[in-house]
């Protein structure tokens, strides 16, 4: 008998049965279920088994090895809807209060809902639970194996296991309703039931979801993996509402009940891109391009039509409240029994103005969630409509050595080691699956058939290699029916070894979807050949600089040069003052294949020791570059400023110029704080060469004068209304075989805000020229507003702590928090988490065609900068879109001259053109002047010189603009992912590298059972969790927001867990015997006095000189026991690095302590 259970755990065959015999087993469950009384759940602690969401849900131990169904019949019944207040996520969620920053609460549990009977509207625990819990039992471990749902009896060793029933029930359950078709949802959409949403995943708790509705200002919370609804991080859905009964209540809301928990929604950044790839716009629906092959992905199924529509009681409250006010609603689209109800046979009558209902739905949507201010809407997802890029791309490790446990003759030694060389070959079955856990928290776990793998991870699998368990690997999500647990994933890359820089720089670039091959020798045929002269009719109808004395200031590591600098006097209060961008346009020819490829890219990608450029070094670097002493095109724009900051006049045009000198920002530094002349121009490293006819006197004189004119621009702009929340920026200096030996913490200088100044200035200049000239077809930037109720949140707040905070607007913003720095002298570190804070409500930036928005310009503005128009134009060499804004630019010039002439040729005479030196024709510009033609745009002659001005030189037009804008805004926060995983990843090794960094922390927020820390030094947050620790007393004091930690000494006590989930006191803490402690500081001295040696052979010299190391000798003391914590305490802890080999990159963080009892 033994052995035929063993022989049933490693395989089970099911055949299928005779449509009567299914027929009688379905009578007999159904009957036996209504005499059955509902379970009790054993576990006497909200921590127990039955509080817990199955491990498939989060990142938590669960089964390697499932075999999933190959097919599955649709069921027209809808099942197991999971509680949501009865899951808790992988991240540690709490059930209780606590108390923090009012964009800080730390908890990852889901609030109750109003009224309090919204518990029972599931069973508890779950279906969803239970039958997961059941496949996954320990007490059956072995690989199971379903083909084609066919069913044979199991003997009576698997009914040990599994009641057989029970277990062929849940084989047939569906887990997920099934997603409305593209007809259904699109006819929601216009009726204003349904909305289009971005899906958005907490990375701390993946049970909590948020779906962001354009206009409306609070996100939808989405909660639990039935309401979900197999939706994954990214994808754009349609999302229903619930009913406001229903509604959570919002985290810091006043009034809230003692039992309800706040919801944490703070670490999802609200920085969510306003334009995303779309191929419908209209009425944001679903079209043909947007069907995809559906059944067999679990997308958008043909049979979910309109008989699955439910009914939608959101409509019914929204209509309530606006017509008569908030009135509460019994059971919402939910039944008595807690599952979905649906309405078989809906109104079939016409839709009058459909797309007036959608709009005046979304504004009473709107009216209402501002009648209930302390309110979450709450929802669940329908039908996915577009598919995130980030399901072909999902990075992670296989869990190869519990897949290996279960497999028959490969078992570990004595010793607990994997046997190298197994007796056995291992044999794969044709349903055999092996589990992927993303190293993003926000993916579920996948599993993954062993037969799709790569042919040699199959032949390390059969001899039994655990090590491919090291394997970074990147996959796609194929498949997720509503019939299964998981969705099924394919491997399409191995990277390489999970702990090594390179395959984890290779795994960013892919999940990020940034091309990093070398580029196509159709695309390096545009280019001319080297060397290269500017041809003579070129520097004909171009503006001839190269005599004025121009400079460009970089870092010092830069390759590429895209902007140079230029000043003169032209009277006692009048300077000349030009910016000089680089016209890669010249050379990057519209529709050419170098375009086509750099419009591929659309941003260069730099990982400090990698780049990743948008156009090819030849150009980027060489050609286009503005090197010091090279003769070089130019598209430049000269403005006549006086003594007060106030633009005179200016003037855009195509030049040519050389730069005499390439100063870094500490050069630049070194002189705004009055380097003498001879260190400056003394040999030595990194010296900057001089070119041409000008001295040091030229150069000194105009950075000085640069310096000055951009103070008074940066003071008339924050007078304007400018905000500015920066932070300092964490900088690794790399020893000579790449790899980082230190960090440290780099604040902008006067020599940084030189360069923004004037770059801020020329981007401004330039989309006001553009988006006057094309006002449907101009590619501008765009800020929108912060979101206003987490800016209240933190008006609230400073309030609290005795800070006077005006949000009313961006300049009085800027002022309150000037005056509050000012205030916090004594304590800079504050200053930097209130910054850091205060940066939370603010949105993206995002690219946009002024077509789109044509008749609501008040949005076109930019709110950090105060300004109604701003784009990009200053970066040609790294950036698209600032090609497309030079055509556009160009364009407008083209258009302006060509009107002029012919007015000109009209007049018999050159009137109104006042010409100033050098030869600038200032006066008399009527599309690029400081005074804008209006007559002129709109007279005939006019739109005739810009329309064929536009096509000449490719300016698109709104549609295809349109597209530009979204793939150039998908690609810059690709690109901005990237670089932030970048510098993860390095201060992950270093750390490795240093094993342990001891430094102080300041407290965010606190709770029960984890709190969050702010490191300054690092410029970065992370969380401790203390909750189930052997040997640690917690005390939360929830009344004064008081934490104590105590270590428990007497052994009678010493807390057990449940189900041995107790942690070791080492995962929380860090504490050393005070006796130790001098020992070890000599021992750092010692390791300290060898790093000051090695840094002298290092090749970051420069940027180490007169910067603060974080890797400091003077570390922090420990803290003691038992040890008391308030909001912004400070707390010693120490860093270390996580993860690297079988699981994802991380820092971790404890507590450094001491005590004499360890």
């Amino acid at each position: 008998m033994k052995g035929m259970v063993e022989q049933q755990q490693q395989k089970v065959v099911v055949e299928r049965a005779e449509e009567g015999d299914k027929e009688k087993k379905k009578k007999r469950r159904s009957h036996r279920r209504s005499k059955q009384t509902p379970p009790v759940s054993g576990c006497s602690s909200v921590d127990g088994i039955c509080g817990h969401a199955p491990a498939w849900l989060g990142n938590g131990s669960s089964l390697q090895s499932v075999m999933l169904p190959a097919e599955s019949s649709t069921s027209k019944k809808n099942e197991a809807e999971v509680n949501a207040s009865d899951e808790q996520g992988p991240g540690r969620a709490s059930n209780v209060l606590f108390t923090s920053l009012p964009t800080m609460h730390i908890t990852g549990c889901l609030a109750s809902a109003e009224p309090s009977n919204m518990r029972d509207w599931h069973p508890s625990p779950s279906d969803m639970e239970r039958d997961f819990l059941a496949v996954s039992s320990k007490s059956c471990p072995g690989p199971i194996s379903y083909e084609k749902m066919s069913y044979n009896p199991p003997d009576k060793g698997f009914l040990s296991c599994h009641k057989h029933e029970e277990y062929l029930d849940t084989l047939q359950k569906k887990y997920f309703v099934p997603h409305w078709s593209v007809e259904a949802v699109n006819e929601a959409i216009e009726k204003g039931d349904v909305f289009r949403a971005l899906f958005r995943v907490n990375a701390h708790n993946r049970l909590e979801a948020y779906c962001a509705i354009d206009g409306v200002p609070t996100d939808i919370l989405i909660s639990g993996v039935s309401a979900q609804n197999r939706a994954i991080e990214g994808d754009i859905v349609a999302v229903m509402l619930d009913p406001v009964a229903y509604w959570t209540r919002l985290k810091g809301s006043a009034g809230r009940s003692p039992s309800s928990v706040p919801i944490d929604d703070s670490n999802v950044l609200p920085e969510v891109m306003d334009a995303v790839g779309d191929d419908c716009k209209e009425n944001g629906k679903m079209g043909a391009d947007c069907e995809y092959p559906v059944c067999s992905d679990g997308l958008l199924p043909l049979d979910g039509g309109y008989n699955h529509h439910e009914k939608n009681f959101f409509t019914e409250a929204v209509h309530s409240v606006t017509e008569t006010g908030p009135k509460n609603s019994s059971y919402g689209p939910y039944g008595s029994n807690g599952h979905l109800s649906f309405v078989s046979n809906p109104p079939n009558g016409g839709y009058a103005s459909e797309r007036g209902e959608a709009v005046s739905a979304l504004g009473k949507l709107c009216t209402l969630v501002s009648s209930f201010p302390s309110k979450r809407p709450t929802g669940r997802v329908l039908a996915v409509i577009e598919r995130s890029p980030r399901r072909d791309a999902v990075i992670g490790f296989l869990g190869v050595k519990q897949w290996l446990a279960y497999k028959e003759g490969y078992k570990k030694d004595p010793r607990g080691q994997w046997p190298k060389n197994p007796k056995n070959p291992i044999l794969f079955s044709a349903r055999e699956y092996i589990q992927l856990a993303p190293t993003d928290p926000r993916f579920p776990k996948m599993m993954v058939s062993v037969r799709s793998l790569p042919e040699f991870i199959q032949e390390r699998l059969k001899k039994g290699d655990a090590t491919v368990e090291m394997e970074l690997v990147a996959a796609q999500i194929h498949d997720w029916k509503e019939e299964s647990f998981l969705p099924q994933a394919r491997v399409i890359h191995i990277f390489g070894k999970g702990g090594e820089i390179e395959p984890q720089i290779a795994a960013i670039l892919f999940e990020n979807a940034i091309y990093s091959a070398n580029f196509s020798p159709e695309s390096l045929a545009c280019l001319p050949n080297v060397p290269w002269q500017i041809p003579e009719e070129e520097l004909a109808r171009r503006k001839d600089l190269r005599n004025l004395c121009t400079l460009s200031i970089d870092p010092s590591t830069a390759t590429d040069i895209d902007d140079a600098l230029s000043v003169e006097r032209v009277s006692d209060d009048i300077f000349r003052v030009g910016v000089h961008i680089a016209d890669a346009s010249y050379f990057l020819l519209p529709d050419s294949a170098l375009d086509v490829e750099a419009q591929f890219r659309c941003t260069s990608v730099y990982l400090l020791r990698h780049k990743i450029p948008m156009l090819p070094s030849l150009l980027s670097e060489n050609l286009g570059s503005l090197i010091p002493g090279v003769d070089r095109l130019a598209f430049s724009i000269i403005w006549d400023i006086n003594l007060a900051g106030d633009i005179i006049d200016h003037w855009i045009g195509h030049t040519v110029i050389r730069s005499c000198c390439r100063l870094s920002y500490e050069h630049a530094q070194g002189i705004i704080e009055g380097v003498d002349v001879e260190k400056l121009t003394t040999a030595g490293h990194g010296c900057p060469e001089l070119h041409g006819q000008f001295e040091w006197f030229d150069v000194i004189k105009s950075v000085k004068l640069l310096h000055q004119i951009s103070k008074m621009l940066k003071e008339n702009r924050f007078k304007d209304g400018a905000l500015w929340l920066d932070n300092s920026k964490l900088v690794f200096l790399f020893d000579e075989s790449g790899m980082p030996y230190e960090s440290i913490l780099c604040e902008r200088k006067d020599s940084n805000f030189l360069v923004e100044e004037f770059m801020l200035l020329a981007n401004t200049t330039v989309a006001e020229v553009i988006s006057r000239a094309f006002p449907d077809s101009a590619l501008l930037r765009r800020h929108p507003e912060p979101n206003l109720r987490k800016l209240k949140d933190f008006e609230a707040f400073c309030s609290k702590h005795g800070f006077e905070l005006d949000t009313s607007s961006s300049g009085q913003l800027h002022l309150s928090l000037q005056k509050i720095r000012e205030k916090l002298k004594s304590d800079p570190v504050l200053f930097d988490i209130l910054i850091s804070y205060a940066s939370r409500p603010m949105q993206l930036a995002a690219y946009f065609c002024t077509g789109d928005l044509s008749d609501r310009e008040t949005e076109w503005g930019h709110y950090s900068l105060a300004v109604p128009f701003y784009t990009h134009f200053t970066s040609p060499l790294r950036r698209y879109p600032d090609i497309v804004v030079h055509r556009t630019l160009a364009a407008v010039i083209e258009a302006e001259n060509v009107y002029l002439q012919q007015k000109r040729t009209l007049n018999g005479a050159n009137r109104g053109s006042a010409i100033l030196a050098p030869g600038y024709e200032i006066a008399g510009r009527c599309f690029t002047g400081l005074r804008f033609d209006k007559d002129a745009l709109e007279s005939k002659e006019g739109r005739e010189a810009l329309s064929a001005a536009a096509v000449m030189h490719n300016v698109p037009g709104t549609a295809v603009l349109a597209e530009v804008a979204a793939r150039c805004n998908v690609r810059k926060l690709a690109s901005k992912h990237a670089e932030e995983a970048g510098d993860k990843l390095y201060l992950w090794a270093l750390l490795k590298k240093k094993e342990k960094l001891i430094l102080d922390a300041r407290v965010l927020g606190l709770g029960p059972k984890f709190m969050s820390i702010y490191i300054h030094k690092l410029a970065m947050e992370r969380r401790i969790y203390y909750d189930e620790i052997e040997g640690l007393i917690v005390e939360w004091l929830e009344t004064t927001s008081t934490l104590v930690l105590d270590l428990c000494t007497n052994k009678k006590f010493l807390k057990r867990g449940i189900l041995g989930k107790c942690r070791a006191l080492e995962d929380v803490a860090l504490v050393i015997n005070p006796c130790d402690l001098n020992s070890e500081q000599v021992l750092q001295d010692s390791i300290h006095d060898i790093e000051e040696t090695q840094v002298e052979g290092a090749t970051d010299v420069e940027a180490a000189e007169n910067k603060p190391a974080i890797f400091d000798k003077d570390e922090p003391c420990p803290a003691v026991f038992p040890l008391t914590l308030h909001l912004l305490s400070s707390v010693p802890v120490s860093l270390h690095a996580v993860g690297g080999d079988g699981g994802p990159l991380d820092i971790g963080a404890r507590l450094y302590l001491s005590s004499y009892r360890r």
